[in-house]
């Protein structure tokens, strides 16, 4: 390994490597013109099947599941690789410029909501699901929503940039947030030896955000092989939950939509309608 001084004033001067190297910028906001599409519902999404992008389709699947036709949505596709996100339309409804982001049109003045668990959080008090009205029930399910806003970019941005993205190997690096990530999944495992879901014995926001990340990984689905990496077949508890939810209906959906990478037939690159799920995946457009 080269010996690295940092210098006193760091400066932007050369791309930094590895497979976000494209993407990564120290500044904000747009670098191009291109106004977002909008659909024929009041609810606009616009993401990619990443974690982040998982837990608000799965919401939006479960509302509908449960009878809610105000959850009726459309999906579009933001290719982050390709910078959509740094278009101007989707930078005025999230500065941040990261996936998912919402627009919902059901009111007189339309409502932007960024922040995958804010947005969890919006749905469910809009449309009175998947989060309690009571404490102390209320309390546990959020601090477990805000767990996982806190915790995954150890997961994502430490552990599996280092493991999977980085142009080089640094076993530093990777040893500390593999540390840090298997005291994550323990702590995950002790709370799932008390209780049925994260929240008590509820299904909730809290584990729709907290499954695409841990129960992806527990699952083997994250970082190539990282499961074995990580001895993800230890943490019992946390595999118990991870299939469970695994085999809800509309987490199965939930997870198709504005997937772009993948199996053809997991594809749904948009979604507009219920029946896209049958007529509108990669693998049935392939065969048109």
């Amino acid at each position: 390994m080269t010996e690295y001084t940092p210098p006193k004033v760091w400066t932007w001067n050369k791309a930094n490597g590895g497979t976000f190297a494209s993407i990564n910028r120290p500044i904000a906001g747009p670098t191009h013109d291109k106004d977002l599409p909008v659909g024929k519902h009041p609810l606009q999404l616009y993401s990619l099947a990443t974690p982040n992008g998982v837990k608000v389709t799965v919401m939006l699947e479960e509302l509908l599941a449960l009878g809610h036709k105000g959850a009726e949505y459309d999906a579009w596709l933001i290719r982050i690789n390709d910078g959509d996100q740094f278009g101007s339309g989707f930078v005025e409804v999230n500065p941040n410029s990261k996936i998912p982001a919402l627009m919902d049109h059901s009111s007189k003045t339309p409502v932007r909501v960024f922040e995958s668990g804010s947005i969890l959080v919006y749905l469910a008090e809009k449309f009175g699901a998947f989060l309690p009205a009571e404490q102390p029930a209320r309390a546990e399910v959020l601090s477990w929503l805000f767990w996982q806003m806190g915790s995954a970019p150890y997961l994502g941005g430490g552990f599996g940039h280092f493991y999977a993205y980085a142009p080089e190997k640094f076993e530093y690096a990777i040893d500390r947030f593999s540390m840090e990530v298997k005291r994550q999944m323990d702590v995950l495992d002790r709370r799932l030896a008390e209780t049925e879901y994260l929240g008590g014995k509820d299904y909730t926001i809290a584990d729709m955000a907290v499954w695409p990340w841990y129960g992806g990984l527990a699952l083997g689905r994250m970082y190539n092989d990282s499961g074995e990496f990580l001895s993800v077949q230890d943490y019992k508890n946390v595999q118990r939950w991870a299939k469970a939810i695994d085999e809800r209906p509309a987490v199965k959906r939930g997870r198709m939509v504005n997937r772009a990478f993948g199996e053809p037939a997991m594809q749904l690159h948009e979604r507009h309608d219920a029946s896209d799920f049958d007529t509108r995946t990669q693998d049935k457009l392939a065969a048109e």
